[in-house]
């Protein structure tokens, strides 16, 4: 792994700082602002809403302009955004703060497309399980400064989070290179943005496959996320700090299996029986974890999720990336990311209108659903993995 490849992983666990810094703030902030449950679902879903349309432009005017360039302009947005949300004085400018994060929210989608940049296939799946353990320190560190700007204010969480995102835009300036050797021309197609891909690239020969897949596995993930916070608070009646510890507790275990499990793992496995292997545990956990409302329960499957779950990005956005031409690295990164957006913006949604405040039990019916759901994309990615399996895998 060469320089740039550490520097990237670097920008990008202080991206995912500052992004997680927010996971276990949103929820309450809203509430903070007399939001209801489904209003509050909205605050999570026009971020992602917002990174749906943004992604694949950013992603394909990365491959036209630099991975640099761009990746400053996804950071600054991150810096503004958070600014506006820590300080909000009503509702409506949190949202517009979101969305502006949201829309110029392309940060990991470039990142990824440097990770593609400078390192050979062969160790590409190391490459990401690195990136993805960047990202998992971020799960570690970022709840608990998080607790430890709560102490102040929920709104302080955002500020906190915009310094951070400010420290990367710093590094990204001053010390990555560009990583991108060969750019798009930018006479071809100058005006094509990639917003027609977000509808072809479902049927894309092999990548669309894994694109479904991606948006299915993060429409589960985030219904888990926005019942998981209500559901921990209300129904077995914890409280925010403890909630903080759970979050770092599971990065803990996210960084480990992603840092030295996916090296492990991949010397026996393949990267597709790695990825069944990620979902079949993944939706197990979703459906148990309802099941008996005790905290001790609770805690010993979100332990054993956050062991499983840590599995399955880093190989869908290898598998994705294997699947890729050089030269189309960050468009495929961008839409990759793009779905994911959709999916973070749709599950939230769903969650909000299966729940009723005035019946917390109804807190655990996302997570069945996401557990039911996740069964069924492990059902079809094992049907349809002849389609997207590269050859040297």
């Amino acid at each position: 792994m060469n320089r740039s490849f550490w520097i990237i992983a670097l920008i990008n666990f202080i991206n995912s700082l500052s992004f997680t810094i927010l996971i276990p703030t949103i929820y309450q902030y809203g509430r903070e602002f007399h939001l209801s449950d489904i209003e509050t679902s909205f605050l999570f879903a026009i971020f992602s809403i917002a990174q749906f349309f943004a992604t694949p432009i950013i992603g394909k005017l990365s491959d036209r302009f630099g991975r640099r360039p761009l990746l400053i302009i996804s950071l600054a947005g991150t810096v503004i955004g958070n600014l506006l949300a820590g300080t909000a004085p009503n509702a409506m400018v949190l949202f517009f703060a979101r969305f502006l994060d949201g829309v110029t929210g392309g940060n990991i989608s470039v990142a990824q497309a440097v990770i593609s940049d400078v390192t050979i296939p062969a160790n590409r799946a190391k490459g990401f399980g690195i990136f993805g353990a960047s990202l998992g320190l971020g799960f570690v560190m970022g709840p608990v400064l998080s607790l430890v700007a709560q102490q102040r204010s929920l709104g302080t969480a955002f500020l906190v989070s915009s310094a951070f995102a400010a420290i990367a835009l710093v590094l990204t300036i001053f010390f990555l290179p560009e990583t991108l050797q060969t750019k798009v021309d930018n006479r071809i197609n100058i005006f094509d943005l990639g917003l027609r891909d977000l509808v072809k690239g479902l049927t894309f020969p092999k990548l669309g496959i894994l694109f479904i897949i991606n948006l299915c596995v993060g429409t589960t993930f985030t219904l888990f996320t926005f019942a998981f916070q209500p559901y921990y608070l209300k129904v077995l009646h914890q409280d925010t700090k403890s909630l903080t510890l759970l979050f770092f507790a599971i990065g803990i275990v996210g960084v480990v299996v992603q840092l030295q499990g996916v090296k492990l793992m991949t010397k026996y496995m393949s990267l597709v029986k790695i990825l069944f292997f990620g979902l079949f545990f993944r939706s197990l956990s979703f459906v148990l974890m309802p099941v008996i409302p005790d905290i001790h329960f609770f805690l010993g499957i979100s332990i054993i999720f956050s062991l499983f779950n840590s599995l399955v990005q880093p190989m869908i956005s290898t598998l994705i990336s294997l699947n890729t031409s050089p030269e189309e690295q960050g468009k495929m990164s961008g839409l990759n990311a793009s779905y994911l957006s959709a999916a973070n913006g749709i599950g939230p949604v769903i969650a909000g209108l299966m729940v009723d405040q005035r019946n917390p039990s109804t807190y655990g019916y996302p997570l069945y659903l996401a557990g039911i759901c996740t069964f069924i994309v492990l059902f079809f990615a094992v049907r349809n993995r002849r389609k997207y399996t590269p050859k040297m895998v």
